[in-house]
């Protein structure tokens, strides 16, 4: 089995973002009281949103089933308050749901965070915990800049974002950090912010003990750990300059890397400097990059070809980084995939 762990649904019927619009614009009158609202989908929709793109693709490429959130970009944290952000993340995640749903063998739910700029995490630990218990979902997206590419959040070490880690743990689920959406235009969405800050949650990791305080705690650092691989030297130099343990002790139990590297040299620098322990396979698709390759003319997100040219990737390798790995990071799988030998 060929597990994605890293999917969002990007190309969501258009009602969706047609509510978003109608709450972003109604934030503009100071007399609005929110309220939820609905937003009406069929499921002939979902399916029209999904069949020419996702499953095509998942068919195509060779994958089986996709860990799939909504869209990051969209996420939005920084519009409107706590409440606008919990009922945009409510309506996203009962979305996936539905999804997960109709499509049980191709998808299983990872939850958006209703998380706001300096707000409590109370609405996140309660909707993580309404999003695993009651949608049966395996794990979260959890954004360090809530601002949008401002930083005013503490970082992921800071004892701000220990209630969170408390649940995250209660339901031995996984975080992806990943950000949304950059309103800093200093910042490019896909190209930097997202790249910011996966080596900026990494380097928060490396010079803390979070670990010692949570020993289960796990995080998927996306977009193949950022910076980190390719500069896999500067921080093993780094954390003995500072005293601090060993990397590959820091990561082992508690830090992994996805897969979403859109060439082949990247890929293989991944398979080279980081444990294999520690990757798992994802794609991004339909993501932040969809045109094809001139070079090779395949897709830039087909990641799977690129792990398959790596001539010298073991089966036992394969294996970890295409479904090992995910089990034991997302332990819910199990009772959502069975095992294939």
């Amino acid at each position: 089995m060929i597990i994605d762990c890293h999917g969002h649904y990007t190309t969501a019927p258009k009602a969706l973002q047609a509510f978003r619009d109608a709450q972003i614009a109604a934030l503009a009158d100071p007399r609005h009281v929110p309220s939820k609202g609905s937003v009406e989908i069929s499921d002939d929709q979902i399916r029209e949103s999904l069949e020419p793109a996702q499953l095509k693709f998942q068919n195509e490429r060779g994958t089986d089933v996709t860990l799939f959130s909504p869209r990051a970009s969209a996420m939005g944290h920084h519009i409107g308050d706590a409440t606008t952000s919990l009922h945009w993340s409510q309506h996203c995640n009962d979305l996936i749901h539905r999804v997960c749903t109709l499509y049980p063998r191709n998808f299983v739910g990872v939850c958006q965070l209703p998380q706001s700029p300096g707000a409590p995490l109370t609405n996140s630990i309660a909707e993580l915990e309404r999003a695993v218990v009651d949608l049966g979902f395996v794990g979260c997206n959890l954004n360090p800049d809530p601002s949008g590419g401002h930083w005013t959040a503490p970082p992921l070490t800071d004892r701000y974002w220990y209630p969170l880690y408390e649940k995250i743990v209660e339901l031995d689920v996984p975080a992806m950090v990943h950000v949304s959406a950059s309103c800093n235009p200093c910042f490019h969405a896909t190209g930097a912010h997202y790249i910011n800050a996966d080596t900026t949650a990494f380097m928060q990791f490396l010079t803390a003990d979070l670990f010692k305080d949570f020993p289960t705690l796990r995080f998927v650092i996306p977009h193949g750990g950022g910076a980190v691989p390719y500069h896999w030297g500067r921080y093993r130099g780094l954390a003995q300059d500072l005293k601090r343990p060993p990397i590959g002790d820091l990561i082992r139990d508690h830090v992994f890397f996805d897969t979403c590297v859109y060439h082949k040299p990247g890929i293989e620098l991944l398979l080279e400097v980081v444990p294999l322990d520690n990757i798992l396979f994802g794609s991004e698709m339909v993501g932040a990059v969809r045109g094809i390759d001139p070079d090779t003319r395949q897709y830039f997100d087909d990641t799977k070809r690129y792990l398959d040219a790596v001539t010298w990737l073991d089966e036992e390798g394969r294996r970890k980084i295409f479904e090992g790995n995910a089990r034991r990071v997302y332990p819910r799988l199990a009772k959502k995939l069975p095992e294939v030998s």
